[in-house]
């Protein structure tokens, strides 16, 4: 236990990268996503199949792929990024067509009358959408978006593979220190991941009744 006390600031300096780099890539991911969903509900057929063909392709993919795309395609094209905007750019990539589904299936729950309406004063599809339909998708949706952010919040760790100093990399400095003490040293790591995924599980539960009683 006193390794965990005397490693504490290591472990809390990987705790805020590994928070900064889950609060930016959610915040892509979310929007990329929604912009998804967007083109697969438009009219228009070219939308619908740029948003099917990114959904399909990268929800079949294993996110370490994406990791070593953003890693090594990058720089093979003239971009060179730190890794740590690396990372956020595979898990943005990645969890857009996740984050994508989830409003998707928000917006389908809205009754076509309410684009209708939009149409009605005057809106085009893309204005219905932004003030109409999606501010209530968005409320319905919020415990299938959480899931989708605690499973991003998982994957992040594999960060800790391609030299971002996040949570994981730092435990595994301290394990490489004191080797006796893996089993506190994981402990700890494993209570700083719950953390940020119990309250974010706490929350959909709870948005999630309010809103079937709102229905």
């Amino acid at each position: 236990m006193h390794t965990v006390v005397d490693h504490f600031g290591a472990l809390m300096e990987g705790f805020a990268v590994t928070l900064t780099l889950i609060g930016v890539s959610t915040v892509l991911a979310l929007i990329g996503g929604t912009i998804l969903a967007s083109f697969r509900v438009s009219p228009i057929p070219l939308l619908q199949s740029i948003g099917s063909g990114y959904v399909e392709t990268f929800r079949n993919v294993p996110t370490a792929v994406i990791y070593f795309m953003t890693l090594f395609a990058f720089p093979q094209l003239g971009i060179k990024i730190p890794f740590f905007w690396a990372a956020v750019a595979a898990l943005a990539i990645y969890y857009s067509a996740f984050f994508c589904e989830a409003v998707r299936s928000g917006i389908n729950a809205i009754p076509v009358g309410q684009f209708e309406a939009g149409r009605s004063i005057g809106l085009t599809f893309g204005g219905s959408l932004r003030y109409i339909v999606l501010p209530q998708a968005f409320r319905s949706v919020v415990p299938p978006l959480i899931n989708v952010f605690i499973a991003l919040t998982k994957s992040s760790a594999i960060a800790s593979a391609f030299g971002v100093a996040e949570l994981l990399t730092r435990a595994e400095g301290v394990i490489a220190e004191e080797s006796q003490a893996v089993l506190w040293i994981l402990a700890a790591t494993s209570l700083l991941y719950l953390v940020i995924t119990i309250p974010a599980g706490t929350i959909a539960n709870l948005v999630e009744k309010k809103v079937a009683v709102a229905r």
